[in-house]
């Protein structure tokens, strides 16, 4: 819709000689259709309709005295006619026009047709030339500039990457002065939408990080609690890669729902560990995070498993119509939660083991403050 092609790639090349557009989009199609999974690839249809051109000499208007938009004006209002009054019978009205016979709708028939001038009325043929010809049916113009499209889809390849392979070949097609090409269609939607995802997911990251700062007063926590992301991250790009499906728009927005559910677990477990050191006595030690793990184990499996039986259905029936949106979005969280879960359970302890002796005995001695 935005790009005005029904097809994925749209490529318009701009220009004002038509046939010098059909000739540069015809070389262009030649070298993009050795483009691997380039599919549908054609140029926009443009059929020849019988004229008849009328071109003014306006030496001879000169000379004859009658200025030229007067004899183009004479000219439009007898060939497509003019309205010069109304006919009413009974309750019906009909609009008199005045218009020439189809007889004279003729390159000869034209020519007889006389013109008002100051010297008299003097034939079309003394005034303009007059010849019969072919021409586009249409003139399609974006911008106020003339322009031809070609269209193509994508088949048995990433769209992206064809788009990279098109654009290096546009680059090096040389066009005649004054004309060039602009790239649009969904891949286009598909790129602006995807930095908006990708600028929102930086947001996204500072926000959390900015919260959980404000919770545990540590740069070392939060990054810690921060870091099940890039493990949930592991198991996405497996589930993208092994199910074969291209990095789409909807696969970011599944990358950043599971980037909350991910750091969720760690919110969990760090908490657990903290308040089993303030509220129950425990020691900084292997001992505590063992029984931190255990107890945290099963609250966070729970919540892992209840997610994945709700994607189920989109999981497992991607042909089924309505779920070829939601299927990467489910495919993305399913296998994220997987490596998630599982990296979670032994490395988080860990690394709070390695890093978060400090910062966990700084929240403990902390005096006023209410559990995590």
């Amino acid at each position: 819709m935005l790009s005005g092609v029904r097809s994925q790639i749209a490529i318009k090349i701009f220009g004002e000689d038509l046939d010098t557009l059909r000739g540069q989009a015809d070389v262009l199609r030649a070298k993009l259709a050795a483009i691997p999974g380039m599919a549908d690839l054609e140029i926009e249809k443009q059929v020849l309709a019988p004229q008849i051109k009328v071109r003014v000499d306006y030496a001879a208007a000169a000379l004859y005295g009658v200025p030229a938009p007067q004899i183009l004006k004479a000219l439009q209002s007898l060939v497509e006619g003019e309205k010069v009054t109304q006919i009413i019978e009974g309750g019906r009205r009909f609009a008199l026009v005045v218009k020439l016979p189809e007889s004279a709708r003729s390159a000869d028939g034209l020519q007889q047709i006389l013109i008002e001038t100051p010297s008299g009325r003097v034939p079309l043929s003394k005034l303009a030339a007059i010849e019969e010809g072919d021409g586009p049916n249409q003139i399609s113009r974006d911008d106020g500039k003339r322009r031809i499209v070609l269209s193509a889809n994508a088949q048995g390849r990433v769209l992206s990457d064809i788009v990279t392979d098109m654009r290096r070949v546009v680059a090096q097609t040389q066009l005649p002065e004054g004309y060039f090409v602009t790239l649009g269609g969904q891949f286009q939607a598909q790129e602006e939408a995807s930095r908006l995802v990708g600028l929102l997911s930086l947001v996204s990251l500072t926000l959390m990080f900015v919260v959980l700062y404000s919770r545990y007063q540590s740069t070392r926590l939060s990054l810690l609690i921060m870091a099940n992301i890039p493990l949930a991250l592991v198991g996405a790009v497996m589930g993208l890669w092994l199910s074969g499906q291209p990095l789409s728009v909807a696969a970011l927005v599944g990358f950043i729902t599971l980037a909350g559910i991910s750091v969720r677990n760690g919110i969990l477990k760090v908490s657990h560990y903290v308040n089993l050191m303030r509220f129950e006595g425990e020691n900084f030690d292997q001992k505590m995070i063992l029984r931190g793990s255990l107890e945290r184990l099963a609250p966070v499996l729970m919540t892992a498993l209840v997610t994945a039986f709700a994607l189920a259905p989109l999981l497992f029936e991607a042909e089924q119509p309505g779920t070829e949106v939601l299927h990467p979005v489910a495919v993305v969280i399913f296998s994220g939660l997987i490596s998630s879960t599982l990296l979670d359970t032994f490395l988080t302890p860990a690394m709070f083991w390695l890093f978060g002796r400090e910062a966990a005995e700084r929240l403990v001695q902390a005096k006023g403050k209410d559990a995590l």
